[in-house]
């Protein structure tokens, strides 16, 4: 399973509530990971106009605030993808098969059914909650 969106969520606390502005470097060290996977994720961010950086400064700002930033947006900024896809049906189920015949529409309509419900929980919930939460723990 892909790690860009916790990665990403991880990073945009970071950014919104570091006092000074941080480079990949340091935030590969928070995530636990190589700054070069960092920066991929920065990139997709900046692309999605969630963070500003620009070259030859050192940091990335937040464009959208963590009050206003769901998690919907985060996710589809590192997926690139506008509609949550979460899942595949196999490509060749026989129709000779009473399963086989059957089992794509049957899947179709499930995996949308839980795909919606996943956008609508992710929409519902902001990177502030998250900052929320870690603060909730801390105490």
């Amino acid at each position: 399973m892909d790690t860009k969106f916790s990665v990403a969520i991880h990073i945009l606390i970071l950014i919104s509530e570091s006092p000074t502005p941080l480079n990949s470097d340091q935030m590969a060290g928070s995530v636990g990971t190589n700054a070069s996977y960092i920066r991929k994720i920065l990139s997709l961010l900046k692309k999605a106009k969630v963070i500003d950086g620009h070259r030859g400064i050192s940091g990335y700002s937040m464009v959208v605030a963590p009050e206003r930033l769901t998690l919907l947006q985060i996710y589809q900024a590192v997926t690139g993808d506008p509609k949550t896809h979460l899942f595949d049906i196999h490509q060749n189920p026989s129709d000779q098969c009473i399963v086989g015949r059957h089992i794509r529409p049957v899947l179709t309509d499930m995996f949308t059914d839980i795909e919606e419900a996943f956008s609508r929980t992710l929409a519902g919930k902001t990177l502030a909650e998250c900052t929320d939460v870690i603060r909730k723990r801390m105490e």
